[in-house]
């Protein structure tokens, strides 16, 4: 009887250390283009109007992060940055026709395949060559579709291309729980899911496409920006009155919106699209005119927002599935974006600018027993922290190329001595669309010292004062000896990350004032012509 007694006491102190010991699974959701203004928990102006109910678990039950931002706001990089821990100077992806050398580059789940964990990636990759360090994997060539979409797929060391039926992130969820289907429980495993919603051209799931059609949705302050005093934010071109195509972005065109569709989902999404664009037909609006603007601002806004809650659907389904099976309770669940992106301030779409819509991006984690639920994070943290955090809490040791920090303290609610006070950024792609110059910067929870050294044009923005960041106080005198800080504090993160020396000036990108009202110019008189036809 004591000798039992012995081997059952024995039995359950080695089950008890064993479950201890035994290493957290790691659930990774990506969102492309997730602005952190479209979930709920950040309590935007669209909270209220557009809920993200599943996504806010994730912060009722785990932390949310306020001050979460990117190294380089554009999806190859971002995902090049969230992989390796590194900026794009030293991982190689700096703009989107990038793509990782595995024969140089070293990525976090490469580290947790060797060391023992199950791995699979689904979704949108974005990084050409086949994903490395997954067991399994479906990824999106290139973009993707939203409709009937294709996946390059795994087939032992090559692939094949397969096409599925059904909204590309629900296929996606599909994919993702049957690998959690599959798993061992007595195994730690990583899944990355990533959405391809709410990427352009926003194509919801046909469940959604007349949802919030009777909302009138919040216009920011900015929708009709001048961009005085800010030479870049002049010559970009992703403004929603001029740059957001009525046929392919705003869905005027139903051949074009609906390509891939067929047989009834076609009937059923061909009749809501009619009737909501009847509506806009009525109106009767007079091109580049105000109402014109609000009226492609709300379009725009309500096709966003449709996708986001295509994706808040299946983050619930994943959660569900969690919970269903007590998965849950040694799995870490991480929300996030590859950036965050422009929902009508300053009057655009898109991102790659480091103001703070583009720069800053959600950052949502559960961890039952480790995070506090309900408890939100002030600290500056960047994605090339996640690789580091992984390792971290893998228990693996972290490579000395790694540049970002593991933010493990931050998850158990202690905030280390002597934690950054600012971050790096640096935009490369000015040849890609969207004509934003490149730029180098500094941020500090205040303030933001900008180069577009391909304009020989810098800004100073003080987030206190101008939350919309509309003033440029470069040139103001009260602010030098900040200016000044924040030019050593730069030098400093040149120095610490090995930043190459920047360019020359790109005399091409240096538009002049008269460069400037001649394109305005040019811009007025084709609208004229448009008013004759």
């Amino acid at each position: 009887m004591k000798f039992n007694t012995f081997i059952f006491i024995t039995f359950f102190i080695t089950s008890l250390s064993h479950a201890e010991n035994k290493k957290p699974n790691i659930i990774w959701l990506y969102s492309d283009d997730q602005a952190f203004q479209a979930i709920s928990a950040y309590k935007s102006r669209f909270a209220k109007f557009a809920p993200t109910p599943n996504i806010d678990r994730l912060a009722n039950e785990g932390m949310l992060f306020q001050k979460s931002y990117v190294a380089n706001s554009i999806c190859a990089p971002a995902r090049a940055c969230i992989l390796t821990g590194k900026h794009s100077h030293k991982n190689g992806v700096l703009n989107n026709g990038g793509r990782i050398d595995y024969t140089t580059q070293i990525t976090f789940p490469q580290l947790l395949q060797k060391s023992g964990y199950k791995t699979a990636m689904y979704g949108k990759w974005h990084l050409k060559n086949a994903p490395q360090g997954f067991d399994d994997w479906a990824v999106l060539p290139g973009q993707g579709s939203y409709h009937n979409p294709d996946y390059r797929v795994k087939k032992g060391d090559t692939e094949e291309k397969v096409r599925e039926h059904g909204w590309v992130d629900d296929v996606t969820t599909d994919k993702a729980l049957e690998f959690l289907r599959k798993q061992n429980k007595d195994e730690p495993f990583l899944l990355m899911c990533q959405f391809k919603a709410p990427h352009r051209a926003w194509r919801p799931p046909i469940r959604h496409i007349d949802t919030y059609e009777d909302i009138i949705f919040p216009e920011p302050e900015t929708l009709f920006d001048n961009y005085e005093g800010r030479e870049a934010a002049q010559i970009a071109e992703m403004r929603i009155s001029d740059h957001a195509s009525m046929k392919r972005d705003l869905h005027m065109s139903i051949p074009t919106t609906l390509a891939r569709l067929d047989g009834k989902d076609l009937a059923v999404a061909t009749a809501k699209y009619n009737k909501i664009n009847a509506k806009f037909e009525k109106l009767n609006l007079k091109e580049g005119s105000k109402e014109w603007v609000q009226w492609k601002y709300q379009r725009y806004i309500k096709e966003f927002m449709r996708c986001v809650r295509g994706v808040d659907d299946n983050v619930g389904r994943l959660l569900d599935y969690l919970k269903k099976t007590g998965l849950d309770k040694n799995t870490i669940v991480c929300y996030s974006g590859d950036q965050g992106f422009y929902l009508g301030e300053h009057g655009w779409f898109d991102k790659r600018f480091i103001y703070e819509e583009s720069f800053r991006t959600p950052l949502l984690m559960r961890w039952p027993e480790t995070i506090k639920p309900s408890s939100i994070n002030h600290d500056l943290v960047q994605n090339i922290d996640m690789a580091p955090t992984f390792l971290e809490i893998a228990g693996l040791a972290i490579p000395n190329e790694v540049q970002g920090k593991s933010i493990l303290p931050l998850l158990k609610g202690h905030t280390p001595n002597h934690w950054r006070d600012s971050l790096y950024y640096h935009y490369y792609e000015y040849k890609g669309g969207h004509r934003v110059p490149n730029h180098e910067a500094i941020a500090t929870k205040r303030y933001k010292l900008v180069n577009f050294y391909d304009l020989d044009h810098k800004e100073l923005i003080d987030l206190h004062n101008d939350p919309n960041e509309v003033n440029n106080q470069y040139h103001n005198p009260e602010y030098k000896e900040i200016i000044h800080s924040l030019e050593k504090k730069l030098q400093q993160k040149q120095i610490e990350f090995s930043v190459p020396e920047l360019p020359a000036i790109n005399t091409e990108w240096r538009y002049t004032p008269e460069y400037l009202a001649e394109m305005q110019s040019k811009k007025k008189k084709g609208k004229k012509k448009t008013k004759k036809k």
